[in-house]
């Protein structure tokens, strides 16, 4: 983070830098998703629509998804480096990652969903369709039972390195963590707080379905 993410550095290397993070983290995700759902690499083995249907939504919808929320994340936490004294952490910019992260998740799918619509004609072209599809999507893809699941792991895998290093910097968590591995209490920190933003999209997106229903 210190290295490769810095706001003092060409744009270009910051978006290169996210960019290659984002394929990253969206490989290592996407991989097992597929091997792990039934009958699905077969069919994409297959060609044809099938995979290029899923090509498409990995292009169009994935990737855009996944570097977009890692670039939100790394800014802010960049940002958050400038404007801390040398082995601070930059708390706030830990805490707002998570309802940062979050809203540009769903942000991202409500546009992407509509311009799907009127590009592709999915949700047979109408607008209104895709808008309330989106949150009983969401609310679905922690249970990594669709590819919104995918992509909202790939990029919670991007940031979680980080939040072991920010973590890891803060004095309170060497305290606490004395007599045990180095980076055991920031890697079970960090942990949670991942955990903390699958459960908050996953709520939001239940309520939003109830909103929609009612």
């Amino acid at each position: 983070m210190q290295k490769f993410f810095l706001l003092d550095m060409p744009a270009r290397l910051f978006v290169r830098n996210t960019l290659l993070v984002s394929l990253v983290g969206l490989f290592a995700v996407l991989v097992p998703y597929i091997i792990l759902t039934p009958g699905f690499g077969a069919m994409l083995a297959e060609g044809g629509a099938a995979l290029s249907r899923f090509l498409r939504q990995v292009l169009t919808n994935g990737l855009p998804v996944v570097f977009a929320v890692n670039y939100v994340g790394f800014f802010l936490i960049a940002l958050g480096n400038t404007r801390t004294e040398t082995h601070k952490v930059p708390i706030l910019a830990l805490v707002l990652d998570i309802p940062t992260r979050v809203a540009a998740f769903v942000v991202l799918h409500v546009i992407i969903y509509v311009m799907s619509a009127d590009w592709f004609d999915s949700f047979g072209g109408s607008r209104e369709t895709a808008l309330r599809v989106v949150a009983p999507t969401l609310a679905r893809s922690a249970f990594f039972e669709n590819l919104s699941g995918v992509y909202l792991y790939a990029s919670l895998l991007c940031t979680f390195p980080m939040h072991v290093d920010l973590i890891a910097r803060a004095g309170w968590t060497r305290r606490i963590g004395r007599g045990l591995p180095r980076l055991a209490m920031p890697v079970l920190l960090a942990s949670i707080w991942f955990a903390l933003a699958v459960v908050i999209l996953t709520l939001l997106a239940v309520q939003i379905t109830r909103w929609q229903q009612s």
